[in-house]
């Protein structure tokens, strides 16, 4: 039995999301669960080096993470330029999650260095920069990919299967509802639960270039591309407070609306806000509703409704109503074990770098989230429907 070792640059990693489910809930999991099995004689085995700016926060997740997965904490160091350059071994994969506004000239040096190159979403604030990004590692011929998580979930997976079964029929609408409250740190012992910098523009903060770049994949690789749109984006809450206990003026959206029209003319709205309470499902919550039947799917779960099983209900606003609508609605079992959607995305990506296996989600398709934002922004400026052109 081969095992592999694939050498991975983990870069800004000690923010939230970079710790969480890229950090401890991928390549740490993947490591313990003893790599990747390709087949009975190989597999693939991480071996990451984390860098950043901070040596103490690198320092805390490498001993905090090292340990459990392979017996002693995991490298790490501050100079990048060093890791790039093989001064700590030999690295074939570059993973940013660093800033947005950073994400640039990390994947230049990376392209610099030959490496294989994934990052988190939105490779960049505007289109033109990430399709210059995407095209930069294509002419340097170098494998590449962008976190597109949500495809993973057990909720859209759900959704996949439904409609290869033909469950909707014709899909007629999609609707999603995503956000939760954020506090703004203004209210006692209610500290936010986001960084400041997502509700600062000039810092690459705001809704629309964080979510819109989710809905473009979804929506593209779900249902349909995506073709036209109309938004609008709304600054709610004017001040919060940051890290360091200072009030500031938030200068980013942190409520956006859209219709999106997709290619087949099917209708899709999406309302994403961090200034909403939830009372539905889960946080994210996406309605499909179809000529045969209609299913609502949340992160993991999905409830269905035939139209055998649709009820007919009378409008009358002088009775109470006497149908209880969640009733006819059936829960999609689970009938595999659904594991974390980023660990699922690390492993396919971690099999295309070492093996060549097929992969198309790649920074023009990050690229094209950028695009949606952008020209979300465009449409609530203007007040008007854009079309969404071809990137290339």
């Amino acid at each position: 039995m081969e095992i592999r070792r694939i050498g991975i640059i983990m870069n800004g990693v000690t923010g939230r999301m970079g710790t969480n489910q890229h950090l401890e809930r991928s390549i740490t999991a993947i490591i313990r669960q003893g790599g990747i099995k390709i087949d009975n004689d190989l597999i693939l085995m991480p071996d990451p080096i984390l860098t950043g700016r901070n040596e103490h926060k690198l320092k805390t997740l490498a001993e905090r993470y090292g340990p459990a997965a392979t017996g002693q904490p995991y490298k790490y160091t501050t100079d990048l330029q060093g890791a790039l350059d093989g001064k700590f071994g030999d690295y074939e994969i570059f993973f940013d999650a660093s800033g947005t506004l950073q994400r640039g000239r990390f994947v230049e040096m990376a392209t610099q260095a030959g490496k294989a190159i994934y990052c988190e979403k939105p490779t960049a604030t505007n289109s033109a920069e990430a399709v210059r990004l995407a095209g930069l590692v294509r002419q340097a011929g170098l494998k590449n990919g962008v976190v597109q998580d949500k495809l993973w979930l057990p909720g859209l997976r759900k959704v996949r299967m439904l409609q290869e079964l033909g469950f909707f029929g014709k899909i007629l609408s999609v609707r999603g509802d995503f956000g939760y409250w954020v506090f703004t740190g203004l209210d006692l012992d209610q500290p936010p639960q986001r960084p400041s910098w997502n509700y600062r523009a000039e810092d690459g903060g705001g809704l629309m270039i964080d979510m819109f770049c989710h809905w473009r994949y979804v929506l593209d690789h779900t249902f349909g591309p995506v073709r036209k749109l109309v938004a609008y984006g709304s600054t709610d809450i004017p001040q919060r407070r940051d890290e360091s206990g200072r009030v500031y003026p938030a200068t980013a959206d942190d409520s956006a609306y859209a219709i999106f029209l997709l290619e087949d003319n099917t209708v899709c709205q999406f309302n994403s806000s961090w200034c909403t309470r939830v009372r539905r499902d889960d946080l994210l919550t996406i309605q499909i509703d179809g000529s045969k039947g209609s299913a609502v799917a949340g992160l993991r779960d999905v409830y269905v409704q035939s139209a055998a099983a649709t009820p007919k209900p009378v409008w009358n606003p002088d009775v109470a109503q006497p149908i209880d609508f969640y009733e006819g609605w059936t829960r999609v079992p689970d009938n595999i074990e659904y594991e974390n959607a980023f660990k699922l995305q690390w492993e396919e990506f971690i099999k295309h770098v070492a093996l060549d296996t097929p992969w198309k989600f790649d920074l023009m398709e990050g690229a094209k989230g950028v695009q949606l934002a952008e020209l979300g922004m465009r449409s609530w400026h203007e007040q008007a429907w854009v079309e969404v052109p071809e990137l290339s």
